[in-house]
Order: structure tokens, then sequence, then C-alpha cells
């Protein structure tokens, strides 16, 4: 077949690009970033003056909220009143996992806790509906404002927690020096002055990553691994994955149990995966366009050669999808019908609708977050996670702090919580790419993003799609990813499972309590409201993987023998997997 890579494609030599900002307005930014965590004090500024200017002229808005008060405390009067809990705030604080345990039920916690819950109430209506303010102004109050209510919990603090204060009781204080300890190690991780004490709990190529295959091709930004066939026969196009980037590839390779690309083996699929060098520095000047041609484009490339077929299929895991839905409009720009079909794993094509991380992607943050990586020449896996964490900060930061230190306990790691403290870095170039041209202008959705100095079009792209969301997604809403309906020429199979933006993924066959919903679109279909899709999909216990499965096995109908595997320069998974 003819080669896929056009132009000019070699990875930068160190090019000479100029700054991002000129050195002293660089040094002032990354000055402060140390102080606010690397958030714009600008941006932060303007959104809660914005928000208090609308609310001071609003005063219809202000006798609500009095109005909101004045109930919350006869509420609160009546509750202390009564002397205990009634039926409505058993229920309001059973739904909230911090009050959930018995303790909450004694007196004074009870009431500390009925009280947290009335002040969220108040906030929630002060944050919202306000006259006059821009909806992402409004979006942004509201979450900042949770996070410091989050902050402020009476679970979070030694005497107002009646849980920690037994676990102090019954232990004599062991778990205070538990805590302690746990909070030391932390801390000398954090700064790099011990090993990480998790990395004996796995151990990859053994326990995760341990699916059998050759690294069968390497460039500077990838290894491409192919596993080694387990069924006589095998489909006779090959299953390509491209995962994302800002992790390492083997959420999908985790335990035998639980492994995608296992599963797909056994299913007799040819399945090759990219696994993603962890840039350092040096790789500054990496562009996107870099990313695309020695990633997913390069692969394809390799893996047509190696199996001397003329079409695969595709498959993309969150920004790995967003990159190979910009490879197949390439391709089909450039008419290089390779693409069996093209499968979207919690991707967004369309950024209007990106979650809560959209909040804060504007001009003064962003010129914060270049300073930094100009700096640096990468943006770190730690101020990633930290992003990620802030979404979920209840359940990824305060709760872990709760057991951690208050109550002395190991958090007892699984493998999703060893991959995802398995950091990787961003180029300073390549990221501030990113988040300009997808998330802040859109210019993928816009038909403006260029390849190689020209613009690609979504709806260029003609081959089958299938995309997955997940219900409890904060990273990729589910909404959001639903949109590439509206983007291309293609049928489309739309899967909505239960889950969050990982463990939804990670949702094999025999997991309890999984279902989804599915329902397909036809190109000549009219275009349907994401509310009327999910109201005429089919709703399915079990893993949407069989789903998926069953949908690629469906364009294959034709087996062959396993291609030869060919020379390979390593055996699975690669050199790329282990750099720190």
């Amino acid at each position: 077949m003819s080669d896929l890579l056009n132009g000019d494609t070699n990875i930068p030599d160190e090019k000479n690009h100029p700054e991002i900002r000129p050195t002293l307005d660089q040094m002032t930014r990354v000055s402060w970033a140390q102080v606010t965590g690397g958030l714009s004090p600008v941006s932060l500024i303007n959104t809660f003056q914005d928000w208090a200017l609308h609310l001071a002229a609003s005063p219809t808005k202000q006798m609500k909220l009095v109005e909101k008060a004045t109930l919350n405390m006869m509420h609160m009067t009546n509750y202390m009143l009564r002397g205990g809990l009634d039926d409505t705030t058993e229920a309001h604080k059973g739904a909230d996992g911090r009050f959930a345990g018995e303790a909450w039920r004694d007196k004074p916690f009870d009431i500390m806790a009925e009280a947290f819950i009335q002040a969220e109430d108040w906030w929630q209506e002060a944050t919202n509906d306000i006259p006059g303010l821009s909806d992402a102004d409004e979006k942004a109050i509201s979450f900042l404002s949770r996070q410091i209510l989050d902050a402020m919990s009476p679970s979070n603090m030694f005497w107002t927690n009646p849980e920690v204060l037994e676990a102090t009781a019954a232990e004599g204080g062991a778990n205070l020096t538990h805590g302690l300890h746990h909070y030391t190690q932390d801390q000398m991780r954090h700064m790099g002055k011990v090993q990480e004490t998790e990395a004996e709990t796995f151990i990859l190529g053994q326990d995760l990553a341990a699916t059998p295959g050759k690294v069968v091709f390497r460039n500077h930004l990838i290894e491409l691994i192919r596993y080694t066939p387990t069924t006589d026969l095998v489909k006779a196009e090959p299953i390509l994955i491209t995962p994302a980037w800002i992790m390492k590839y083997y959420i999908l390779d985790l335990r035998p149990e639980n492994s995608m690309v296992k599963f797909l083996v056994e299913q007799g699929f040819t399945v090759f995966m990219i696994s993603w060098r962890n840039p350092d520095a040096t790789d500054r000047d990496l562009t996107m366009e870099d990313y695309l041609f020695h990633g997913p484009i390069a692969a394809m490339e390799e893996v047509l050669k190696q199996t001397k077929s003329n079409s695969l299929h595709a498959a993309g895991y969150c920004l790995g999808g967003t990159l190979l839905s910009v490879a197949a409009a390439y391709l089909a720009r450039e008419g290089k019908d390779v693409l069996k079909s093209l499968s979207l794993f919690t991707a967004q094509t369309d950024f209007t609708e990106a979650g809560e991380l959209n909040l804060f992607i504007n001009e003064s943050q962003l010129a914060f977050l270049e300073d930094i990586m100009n700096r640096d020449g990468y943006l770190s896996g730690k101020q990633m996670s930290g992003a990620f964490q802030m979404l979920r900060s209840n359940d990824l930061v305060w709760s872990q702090q709760r057991e951690r230190y208050l109550m002395g306990r190991d958090t007892t790691e699984n493998d999703l919580m060893f991959w995802n403290a398995d950091q990787t870095r961003m180029p300073a170039r390549m990221h501030s790419e990113y988040l300009r041209k997808l998330f802040l202008h859109n210019d993928l959705a816009s038909n403006r993003y260029d390849v190689q100095g020209h613009p690609i079009s979504l709806r260029d792209i003609r081959c089958p799609i299938f995309a997955v969301g997940t219900e409890r997604d904060q990273v990729a809403p589910w909404k959001s990813a639903f949109k590439i309906h509206h983007l291309t020429h293609s049928d489309v199979t739309f899967v909505l499972t239960k889950g969050g933006h990982n463990a939804g993924i990670v949702s094999e066959p025999g997991h309890p309590r999984r279902s989804y919903q599915v329902r397909t679109l036809l190109d000549q279909d009219p275009a349907v409201p994401v509310q009327e899709w999910a109201e005429g999909a089919t709703f399915k216990e079990g893993s949407w993987w069989l789903e998926w499965g069953d949908w690629v096995a469906e364009k294959s109908p034709d087996e062959i023998t396993p291609p030869k595997m060919g020379m390979s320069l390593c055996d699975a998974p690669g050199t790329y997997i282990f750099q720190k």
C-alpha cells in the first residue's frame, strides 16, 4: 500500500522556537503559580468579581437568598428541637458518603453534619441562576464554592469527625501516629526523597501489562506492541489501539481478568497497541502533528505492512481517541481508505461541553500554564493529576486524606489506582496546541484544525463508528462524546455505560452490576437530540465489551491464519512503559 506519511514529518531536532511569553512576564507568572498551585489569580478574581457584581445588581436574587437562609435556619431550629434525625435528613446524609456512618447519628455530630448540608444547599442557590452572569462564570463559581466547602467539611477535621474520635479512643492514638508516618512518607515522596513504595504492589509485565506479545516497531514517540494470537484463526483485519498519552497504555491491559487486550486476543483478533514515550525537557518542541504522524499514522502504516492487510480497525481511548479522529479525517482528506471502522472510548471531538476541566481554560489560565511549561519544557504528571483530583475532590483527595492521615489506614491499592499514579509528562508546545486548538477554540469541530497547513473536516469520515460514553465521566462527559453523531458522515453506534471515565471503560465480562444502553443511528437518519437518543436506546445487562466485540467482528467476517509475527525488538510490554 502507499505510504501514509506525507511531507516533512521528522521529529524536531533542537529547533529554536520563540518564547511563549517575554522572559519577565514568564518569571512573574511562574512565581505566582508557585503560590496558587498553577491557577491564574487573575482568572479567579475575575470570576468572583463577576459573580459578586451581578449578585449585587439583583435585589430579587438577594431576597431569595435571605428567604433561603431563613428557611434553612428554621429547619435547623426545628431539627434541634426535635432532637434527632427524621426520614428526610436520614436519607440526605445516607446519600452523602461523608456522613453515612452510624457515628454521625450521635449528638452533636448529627447537628454539625446537618448544618453543613444546609450550608452547601444555600451556596448552591447563591451561585446559580444569577441574572446576567454568563453560563461559564456561573459554572466556575459553583465549582469553586464546592471546592471550598469540600475542604471545610466537618468530616475532614479531627475534633468534628466522630469516626476519627472513636478510632483514636479505641487505638490509644495509634491511628494518629500511623497517620503522621503516612503524611511524612507522602511528603517525602512528593519531594522525590524516597522511592514509590507502591512499586512493590504490582510488577509491570508480570501482574499488569502481562498479555504476551512483542514490540515490533519503535520511533521517538511510540513503541508498537503486537500481541501473540491464542486462536487458530483470526479476523482478517487487525485492531490498532491508540491510548491517551496522558497516562501509560496499560489501563487497557491491567490484570489478566480485566485486560481488554487479552479479551480481544481471545476473541480471535490480531491486536496492536501503541505505548507512548514519556517525554522530557528535550521534547519541549514536539507538536500535535508530531504526535499524529509518529503516533497513530506511523503505527497504522506498520500494522498494515506487517499483516499485509489493506485495512484495519482503529480504536482510541480518551485523548488517543481525539487524536485518532484527527487521523481518520486526515486520511479521508488524502483519499486513503484504510479504516474498516473507528472506535472512540470516552473521546471528545467537540469541546463546547467538555466538562468542568473546561471551566478554567481561558487566556489567563493558559498564559500561566504556558509559562510553567516554557520554563520546564513540559507539564508534569503531578500538575495534571492535581487538576483531575479537583474534579472529584471528595473521593480522590479528602476521603483519601481522612483514611491515611486521621484514621491511620493504609489505603488498599488496586490496579486502577496503581495505573493512575503512573504519571507522564506533556511536551510544552504540544500541550499548548492541544488546549488552544481543541479546548479553547474548538477548531476540530469547526473545520479549522490544520494538518500540514490545510484544514481537515470530520465530515469526511465515512467508516462506521462505535463510540462509548460513561455515566459519571467528569473528564469527557458522555453528552460531549455523543456529539460525534453530528460531526461525521458515518453510521454511529453509541454506548452509554455505567461507571466513570476509567472504571466505565475497564468493564470486563463478569464485572458485577454493569449495564449499558446502546443505539445505532445511520448516516441518513435525521439528527436526534441526546435525550431522545437515551429514550430510544436499548438497555442491556453486562459488559459493553461483548457488544463492541460483536460489532467489530461483524465488520470482519473473514478469518485467516494468524500472520507471522516477524522481527521483534523486545518482549511486551516494551521499554517505554518503564520510563519515569
